[in-house]
């Protein structure tokens, strides 16, 4: 019999990365709806100390495996590790986040247990009446939803697109149970060997993690128009974001663009500048707290999801607001007393 919903945490530099918070909200509501336990697996390096971050951020249990040759992810000993805590363990949901790890490992572990996948799913629930999962992710080119099952096979397998759920309030005042877990040398080997590592260094910071995002599509017309957008994010002491044609077009690089076929963001601000609105696009971005969107076009997708939409030329309207936001740091400066302390 299978049971439980589990979710696979991320340690990354030695530290728990925020994606693992995140599934951990997925997971909550999914086994409070079927009512098991919520448990959160994770491998690394240093992972043992803190394991009850995880309990108080939404697990009832966590296992975890350390050991030196898991400080780098390689997917063949994770996959190997995963899939005999599956076999002991028997969920019957397993969740990870669409990342580089999850993205990588999750076919691999589909094919090695013999069950089904879903990718990149911006939804989940559950079907009362069977306890299925209800996975749903962009599909045809982000045109249209599909929701999926899988009725035959054990566990329920999902990747879910990072910042696509706010993670739960952390709640110290939580217990559960820390378990760890011991694999020997067989488990451990990989025949991938690391070389180097070379970060990616196009971009100021990275946009799924930013507050404020201010993005540019094909409406910019030419990448040197880019600095309006390199300009108004700096003025609001945000990010540079862009839709996928203007990547295409090779005006900013591909770290920048958010939608389905990037990263998705959910800042308090987003900004979106001569950016028609694909449902590829939208996918990625239409869970910010506040949508700003300016297009000449006033049937632009856009404005579907925009809480404040402006149908006008980008070229007068963003000198405008740069030069408004000028005008208000000068005075929040002045009336500091000269200082940027505020």
């Amino acid at each position: 019999m299978y049971e439980g919903v589990w979710v696979l945490g991320e340690e990354r530099d030695g530290l728990i990365h925020p994606v693992s918070y995140e599934l951990l909200a997925w997971g909550r509501d999914l086994a409070d709806k079927l009512d098991v336990d919520l448990t959160c697996a994770i491998l690394g390096k240093d992972v043992r100390d803190q394991a009850p971050e995880l309990i108080f951020r939404g697990a009832d249990k966590v296992y975890t495996v350390n050991h030196v040759n898991l400080g780098i992810f390689r997917v063949d000993p994770y996959a190997r590790i995963i899939a005999a805590l599956i076999e002991e363990y028997r969920p019957e949901i397993l969740l990870a986040s669409a990342t580089t790890m999850g993205r990588t490992l999750m076919p691999v572990l589909a094919a090695k247990i013999h069950t089904g996948l879903t990718a990149d799913c911006t939804e989940l629930d559950v079907e009362p009446s069977t306890r299925l999962l209800l996975q749903t992710r962009p599909a045809i080119g982000g045109n249209v939803m599909a929701t999926i099952k899988t009725p035959e096979h054990r566990p329920q397998m999902a990747t879910v697109r990072p910042k696509s759920r706010k993670p739960l309030p952390r709640d110290p005042s939580r217990t559960g149970e820390i378990v760890e877990q011991h694999f020997g040398e067989q488990y451990l080997h990989s025949r991938v060997k690391r070389v180097s590592f070379e970060p990616d260094v196009t971009s100021e910071a990275p946009i799924q993690d930013a507050d404020i995002v201010v993005a540019g599509g094909k409406g910019l017309k030419d990448g040197k128009n880019l600095d309006l957008i390199f300009n108004l994010a700096k003025a609001l002491d945000g990010v540079v974001g862009a839709s996928r044609p203007a990547v295409d077009q090779g005006w900013i690089a591909y770290s920048h663009q958010v939608g389905l076929s990037g990263k998705s963001v959910t800042p308090r601000l987003y900004v979106a500048l001569g950016i028609s609105g694909s449902a590829a696009h939208l996918a990625g971005m239409s869970s910010a707290e506040v949508i700003v969107a300016i297009n000449k076009d006033p049937g632009a997708n856009i404005f579907k999801v925009a809480d404040f939409g402006i149908v006008g030329d980008l070229f007068e309207i963003a000198p405008a607001l740069l030069e408004k936001l000028s005008q208000c740091a000068e005075k929040a400066s002045n009336s500091n007393g000269g200082t940027k302390d505020d």
